[in-house]
Formats: C-alpha cells, sequence, structure tokens
C-alpha cells in the first residue's frame, strides 16, 4: 500500500505531505483546484513519462517521493532480481526529481535507477485507472487484451509472440528472395563476367611496375644503342683513329720502360697499368652490353598490351592491381551467396512451414484459453453490473476466430452488450451512454484486478455521467473494492464521497500573486460541509448540510454492515 507521499514543487503544489491508509480514501475539491496534479505525482514515481512543464514555474526542479508498505511476494521477488532491496525488509522507497529543462533522476530505495525500472515496480504497486480508460473500453482493438489479462495468457503469449515475429521476419526474407529472381540473375551474370574478366588477366601484385619498367628501356632504346656504339668507338678505335685503349697500351708501355733507368718512375707506371686496366675492362662490359641488346618489336608489343588491359581493368574495378584482385575475391563469396539462393529459399520455406505449424499450435492454445475464459468473465462482469444498478443487462465476450494469424493469434474479440431488455447485444461503442461505461469498466476493472498483485487502485474521476441510484451503486462498489484493496477515488460525487474511509480536500489559494494547492485531511464536520457544497455548489444550505450528514450517517451504516 501507498503509505505516504511528499510532493514539492509540482505545478501548484509549492510542498504537500500526504499520508494515506487502507480502505477507500477520496479526494475531493472545486475544479482546477489541484486533484490531478496528485495523480500526476503518483504516475511520476510509476515511471510514465512527465512533462517539463509540471515542474512549478519558477523552480529549478520538482521532486515526488513515495513510502510502499505491506510488499507483495512477487514485488519481494522483483526487487531482490534487481538488486534494489532496501534496509527495511517491507518497505518501499522511491524518490523522482525532475528539472525544468526536461531531465529526470530517479531512486529506489536510495540507489539510482531508469525510469524503465520504475515502470516495470508498477504493475505491483498502483493502478490507475482514468477517464480515458472508458474511451479505451469503447475501442475493440483493446477487448483482447483485457480478456487475456483475466485469462491469465500472459505466459501463452509470451512463447507466441517471438514466434509470429519470427515468421513476419522469414516472410519477408522469402518474398525478398522471390521477387529479387530477375534482379539476381542479372547480377549473376554481371558478376560472372567481372570474375572471369580479372581471372583470364591473370594479374600478378606486383607485375605493373615490371612492365613499366620494361616499357621505358623499349622507349629508350635508340638511345641506348647510340650510346654504347659511341662508347665502343671511343674506346677500341676505328679505321681512321686508335682507341683509348691503344692509346692507354703505349701510355702505360712508355712509362713501364722508364722504371729501367730509374726507380722514380714506378708509381706512375703502376697507376698507367691500373688505368689500362680498367679502360680494357669497360671496353669488355660495353660491348658485352651492345651484344646482348635485345629489342624484339613483339616482345614491346606485348608488354604495351599488357599494360593497357591492365590500365583498361583498373579503370572498371580499381585504381590499383590490389584493388582489382580484392575486388575479384569480394564479388566470388557474392557469386556463392548469390548463386546459393535456390537453396536458401528452399531453406527458409522448410523453416517457415516449421515456424507456423508451431504458432499455429500455440494460437489454438489460446484461442480455447480465450474461449473459456470468456464465458466466466462474463457472468462475473454481469455480477458486478447488477450491483451497480444495471440488473437487466445482458454482457456477450464474442471471441472470433479467423484464418490468418496476427500479432494475438487467429482471434479478434469485442464485448457487445444489451443495456434493455428485448434488445440484442452490440457493440459497446454503439449502444453504451457515458453512465453505463464508467460503470462497465468499473465492474471490469474489480474482476480483472482481484487476483493481481497490485497494492492500490486509483480511480480518477470514474463517476463521469453517472448519478443518482447509479451513483450510490457505485459508491458501495468503491467502499468494497476498498475492503479488498487499498483504493483512492478523486470524485465530484457526493454519494461517493460519503462512502470514503477517509477523505482529503484538495483546495487552492492566491497568496502573494501565486497559485498555492494545499491538500488536507478532514474530520467529520468538514466533511460534511463539503459533501454539502457538492451537492448544492458554492451556497451552503442548512438544508444541504442536513443532506450531507444524512449521506455519511448512511455510509457509516453500510460499512458496519
Amino acid at each position: 500500500m501507498l503509505q505516504l507521499l511528499h510532493i514539492e514543487n509540482i505545478a501548484v503544489i509549492e510542498q504537500a505531505d500526504i499520508e494515506l491508509e487502507d480502505g477507500l480514501t477520496v479526494l475531493s475539491g472545486e475544479t482546477g483546484a489541484g486533484k490531478s496534479i496528485v495523480i500526476d505525482s503518483i504516475g511520476a514515481v510509476l515511471g510514465r513519462r512527465v512533462s517539463r512543464d509540471l515542474v512549478r514555474t519558477g523552480a529549478q526542479k520538482g521532486f515526488v517521493s513515495a513510502v510502499f508498505t505491506g510488499l507483495s511476494p512477487a514485488l519481494h521477488g522483483l526487487l531482490d532480481e534487481l538488486a534494489l532491496t532496501g534496509e527495511e525488509p517491507d518497505t518501499l522507497h522511491i524518490q523522482r526529481q525532475l528539472t525544468a529543462d526536461g531531465k529526470s533522476t530517479c531512486r529506489v530505495n536510495m540507489k539510482p535507477v531508469a525510469a524503465a525500472v520504475l515502470r516495470q515496480l508498477a504493475p505491483y504497486l498502483i493502478d490507475i485507472h482514468g477517464q480515458n480508460d472508458g474511451q479505451k473500453l469503447l475501442d475493440e482493438q483493446y477487448h483482447i487484451d483485457y480478456l487475456d489479462g483475466y485469462a491469465g495468457n500472459g505466459a501463452l503469449l509470451d512463447q507466441y509472440r517471438p514466434r509470429y515475429q519470427a515468421l513476419l521476419a522469414l516472410r519477408r526474407e522469402i518474398t525478398a528472395l522471390e521477387t529479387g529472381e530477375q534482379e539476381r540473375l542479372q547480377r549473376i551474370d554481371m558478376l560472372t563476367f567481372h570474375k572471369e574478366e580479372i581471372e583470364q588477366a591473370a594479374l600478378r601484385p606486383d607485375e605493373e611496375e615490371m612492365l613499366a619498367q620494361r616499357k621505358a628501356y623499349f622507349d629508350h632504346a635508340g638511345k641506348i644503342a647510340g650510346a654504347l656504339e659511341q662508347a665502343r668507338r671511343a674506346l677500341n678505335g676505328d679505321d681512321d683513329a686508335g682507341g683509348a685503349c691503344a692509346l692507354l697500351d703505349q701510355a702505360a708501355g712508355a712509362l713501364a720502360g722508364l722504371r729501367e733507368v730509374s726507380g722514380a718512375f714506378d708509381g706512375l707506371a703502376e697507376q698507367a697499368e691500373e688505368v689500362r686496366l680498367l679502360a680494357a675492362d669497360l671496353r669488355d662490359s660495353v660491348s658485352g652490353r651492345s651484344d646482348t641488346l635485345d629489342f624484339s618489336p613483339t616482345e614491346r608489343e606485348w608488354v604495351e598490351q599488357r599494360l593497357d588491359l591492365i590500365y583498361r581493368l583498373k579503370q572498371k574495378y580499381g585504381g590499383t592491381v590490389a584493388e582489382v584482385l580484392a575486388y575479384r575475391d569480394r564479388i566470388a563469396v557474392e557469386l556463392e551467396t548469390l548463386q546459393d539462393s535456390d537453396n536458401r529459399r528452399e531453406g527458409l520455406r522448410a523453416q517457415y512451414k516449421e515456424e507456423l505449424a508451431e504458432a499455429k499450435a500455440l494460437a489454438a492454445r489460446l484461442g480455447e484459453a480465450r474461449r473459456a475464459a470468456a464465458k466466466r468473465l462474463e457472468a462475473e462482469i454481469v455480477r458486478e453490473l447488477a450491483a451497480l444498478d444495471m440488473e437487466k443487462v445482458r454482457l456477450r465476450i464474442a471471441v472470433h476466430t479467423g484464418a490468418k494469424l496476427s500479432a494475438h493469434g487467429f482471434d479478434t474479440v469485442t464485448f457487445e452488450i444489451s443495456v434493455n431488455p428485448g434488445e440484442p447485444e452490440k457493440p459497446l461503442s454503439k449502444v453504451a451512454s457515458g453512465g453505463e461505461l464508467s460503470r462497465i469498466m468499473l465492474a471490469l476493472k474489480n474482476v480483472l484486478t482481484a487476483g493481481e498483485d497490485v497494492g492500490m487502485l486509483i480511480f480518477d474521476e470514474i463517476d463521469t455521467g453517472v448519478s443518482g441510484h447509479a451513483a450510490q451503486q457505485i459508491a458501495y462498489k468503491l467502499s468494497d473494492i476498498g475492503r479488498q484493496k487499498q483504493t483512492l477515488c478523486v470524485t465530484h460525487l457526493p454519494q461517493i464521497a460519503a462512502m470514503g474511509d477517509h477523505h482529503l480536500l484538495i483546495s487552492k489559494s492566491v497568496r502573494g500573486e501565486r497559485s498555492y494547492t494545499d491538500v488536507q485531511p478532514m474530520d467529520e464536520p468538514s466533511r460534511a460541509r463539503e459533501i454539502a457544497r457538492m451537492l448544492s455548489g458554492e451556497t451552503i444550505t442548512e438544508l444541504s448540510l442536513q443532506n450531507a450528514r444524512e449521506l455519511l450517517q448512511k455510509a457509516a451504516e453500510y460499512q458496519r454492515g
């Protein structure tokens, strides 16, 4: 149960501490006094999305904290799993701080957590039923969720939904393979041509550099041959003159002859002999190179064609030979995948068939559980509605089973009702008035939450469109619910306000040109005045006070009985 709610700088509430007890607590006050702010604050500690506008104007941050006691075993288990158990074993502290720039900080038992963790805890703490839940009841897409919740189909749905999503993914993949067949064949043809063209070229990573050097050799062949011939004549001489080698032979011989005359010429003779030998070696090297010159036109043509082929392949498949070869390796892998798509498609179809059979089996089990639960839920809601002044109502929860799977299985569910004798059951949206819808939602909520672990129920103005005897019956029902679970009800009806075990007044005042909302518990005399206001408006008469006291007395008698 929610024991204490602390609100600070939230909208028009500067600060409020609200102590809550077991039973039915009612909140009342003038329209616009701030009742919805209390509910929004509770929603904040449950992890609901909040607007930055919720922070009080002029404040840097707003703060809401809640203390829960009497925790259910399931909640204890979840706290243990999340490592959030506090020092007080049966107490849960939740804080949420909101800043004016839209940021949020959450703590559970003083440990920082994400808002998503608060949403995990929320189903075990408080169930808030607001006015928009009545609109959800009119929308048939939610009816199957109500029935599944009553039937306890959560575990089955947890098995079914992943299989259904897997079926959708397989179907998309199979369809993509089937619809892209022409494109696949075209790409196979293109990639096969590319691969064969590169493989036929038989490229080598270092080939281009060697070919470029050979081409440069051919491009300078005339210059090379001319230079070698000129060097050969200079060294060997010709018919008209002797070459450098012959002259050096003469110089070396002359200087060698001087060695016999004097030892002073030994150095010159040795130097001349050395130069003569070097010249002879150079002559032999030049002659050797001249003899081995290869200026084959055939080879030159082949080199140029090869370089041209490499250039064209680089233009098409990559900036370098290495990139062309890497492209060949990539498309080889892609070709293997594309060429294996027939096998892939058949494998996917076999997998789809298996998944479909399992999904259908689970969907059939869901349908059986829904049909069995629908009858029980019909009877329980009708029994609840009879206690809410709708004794003649007939309700049918129709489970329609189709042939095509959806996220819910084979079924769709509609709640159909007849509120007048002799009239056939029709969809809720066609026949239910606002007051009837409020009572149907209350009955459904009471049935659905009876066996849940949630510790507290909040009903936010479910009395829309209700008055008179029906309002009194709703008040009785809320009192009955309050004896089973801690219940909080925001109301404008005096009958419901009188039935509360506890009564909180939400009031707004202006002090120093600022609005302030206060939350105060009321004693018996102040409750009578508040209920009198709800009966007669701003002007409270002695008659309205007397009527208020009668309502309180009647409520006390019902509670004692």
